[in-house]
């Protein structure tokens, strides 16, 4: 007769706590919806100030500083980012002259061995205001260097800055390239921020994330806040609340941006960061020129993605292809941004990226107050086709808050829709968004001025649904599966063709080692892929 034994049993019980443990996924259908109390602690939400030594310059002379590391299309090129010399600001600035100084990268495997060399672009941009008292600004000189010819998973050392003028190359850094292209190969471990700012909530999220070793970061907009200080520095947690009666133009501080630049480059220099525009990188300036910081200093594969755009473009890492798109720029059915979206759909082959993935900064669904559904008429025009190729998740930020939905399209479940999650710090002093569930009751009005970035307004009432002939729901949608007024980031693990791991850290867990929330989500590619040019590898 068989008989249980003391280490049996003792076995049977950590199997059983071990299943008890695994997270869920996204196979195992809606349960209700997850709203997590708001908490009172929101950290230290205070804009680091300019006397702070990790935002002061710290370098001399022509020596590079801001060092950042971008990815290209395709693992087998990179950018190698930096800037020389120092800004200027006052009523009357002199740019300085790109020429002065070469753009030089060294690189190899190793750090006394540095045997191949790549030069690249150079340019410096302005942000200039015409009003009589007001402080211009002109930057620093901005390089940034294609490596090509790399091996993918693999650690290479680099210097930056110009071997012919002494005193002006950096330290030898080091990066690792993305996996290779192909079903089975994946980065270990994906951050994603938004909404990052400068604050010492940033220095958390920041410390946290790299406490993670992340192998790739996301910054899904809303990157220095620049845009919420005055030419003089002044700042303010709301700009328009302080300042839209007193100033003749939206003003802006740029060395923040430099600060910021400066504050993560531990990071930047040793992780690729890929950067999509948010509404606080528009910084209007002379002539109706926006955007000018955000596309002057960051290096993007847009060459290589033929998107020929700084806003939006695409590439591959390992088994996933990214499509980073533009929230901001024209995103209509008969826009340049939609043409490249259909061009770019059409060429991705399942069986070799299974995981298709996009980010932008403001979401499709947010059932918070903050901006809820200001991005209505980007889903209306884009959010078919990509339910179309079988888009697996979406990433955005804008709201400072946390929330994932079920897989959904169109405000319904359904099981081959996309992922979105949500995330937000608490960058820009702002308050941390509150739910429509926090105040019973209460439901935003549409907004009465289109924003003219946000391409106008589409968000009427629902015709359909609980929430039929309402403009928000009276409770947590159903397609809502979990929200948490939270700052952090989060961390997605892709482990084969069909399943992933995504979890959401919460700043004030940094010394806890908990996770706000925890789920796989899971593909289904026989059952979802619709117009893939090749079925996806299972």
């Amino acid at each position: 007769m068989w008989m249980w034994t003391g280490s049996m049993l003792l076995l049977v019980l950590v199997l059983a706590a071990v299943a008890a443990a695994e997270p869920a996924s996204t196979l195992e259908g809606p349960s209700r919806p997850v709203t997590v109390p708001l908490r009172k602690d929101r950290g230290h939400a205070v804009d680091l100030p300019d006397t702070d030594p990790r935002v002061q310059r710290r370098v001399t002379g022509w020596a590079p500083e801001q060092i950042a590391v971008a990815l290209s299309a395709a693992p087998t090129s990179a950018w190698v980012s930096w800037i020389t010399g120092d800004f200027q600001m006052g009523g009357a600035v002199k740019p300085l002259d790109p020429g002065t100084v070469g753009s030089v990268v060294r690189y190899g495997l190793a750090a006394d061995s540095l045997v191949r060399e790549a030069t690249g672009d150079v340019l410096v941009y302005s942000q200039l205001y015409p009003f009589e008292g007001l402080q211009n600004y002109t930057s620093g000189i901005i390089h940034h260097v294609r490596l090509q010819g790399l091996e993918p998973g693999t650690k290479y050392y680099y210097q930056c800055g110009d071997p012919a003028i002494p005193g002006a190359m950096s330290a030898v850094h080091a990066f690792r390239t993305m996996p290779a292209v192909g079903p089975r190969s994946y980065p270990g471990r994906i951050a994603v921020v938004g909404d990052l700012g400068l604050t010492y909530n940033t220095t958390s999220t920041v410390e946290h994330m790299a406490s993670n070793l992340p192998d790739l970061v996301l910054l899904l907009g809303d990157v220095s806040y620049a845009n919420l200080y005055l030419t003089n520095g002044t700042g303010t947690d709301c700009y328009s609340c302080s300042f839209a009666n007193s100033t003749p133009i939206h003003e802006t501080y740029q060395p923040r941006w430099d600060y910021w630049g400066r504050y993560m480059e531990p990071v930047t220099s040793s992780t690729p960061m890929m950067v999509v525009e948010g509404n606080h990188e528009i910084e209007q300036q002379i002539g109706n020129k926006t955007f000018a910081a955000y596309s002057a200093r960051f290096a993007f594969p847009s060459k290589e993605s033929e998107s020929f755009s700084p806003f939006y473009y695409s590439f591959d890492a390992g088994g996933i292809h990214f499509i980073m798109l533009a929230a901001y720029a024209d995103y209509s059915k008969s826009g340049e941004q939609y043409r490249w979206l259909e061009k770019d759909l059409a060429k991705v082959d399942r069986s070799v990226t299974p995981w298709l993935v996009a980010g932008w900064h403001a979401p499709w669904y947010s059932t918070y107050k903050a901006h809820y559904r200001e991005a209505e008429c980007m889903r209306v025009a884009m959010e078919e086709l990509l339910y179309s190729y079988g888009l697996d998740i979406v990433f955005t930020g804008h709201v400072h808050a946390y929330e994932r939905s079920y897989r959904v399209f169109n405000y319904t479940l359904d099981p081959c829709g996309a992922v979105h999650i949500s995330v937000g710090d608490g960058g820009n002093r702002e308050k941390m968004a509150t739910t429509h569930a926090d105040d019973p009751g209460h439901c935003p009005e549409p907004l009465s001025t289109p924003d003219a970035f946000m391409g106008g307004f589409c968000a009427f009432n629902f015709t359909s649904g609980p929430a039929a002939g309402s403009f928000c729901w009276d409770r947590q949608p159903d397609y809502s599966a979990y929200r948490e007024s939270s700052f952090g980031h989060g961390i997605l693990e892709v482990k084969n063709e069909t399943h992933a791991l995504w979890k959401w850290h919460r700043n004030q867990d940094l010394y806890q080692g908990a996770v706000g929330d925890e789920i796989f989500i899971v593909r289904e590619p026989e059952r979802c892929l619709l117009k893939s040019s090749i079925a996806a590898y299972f």
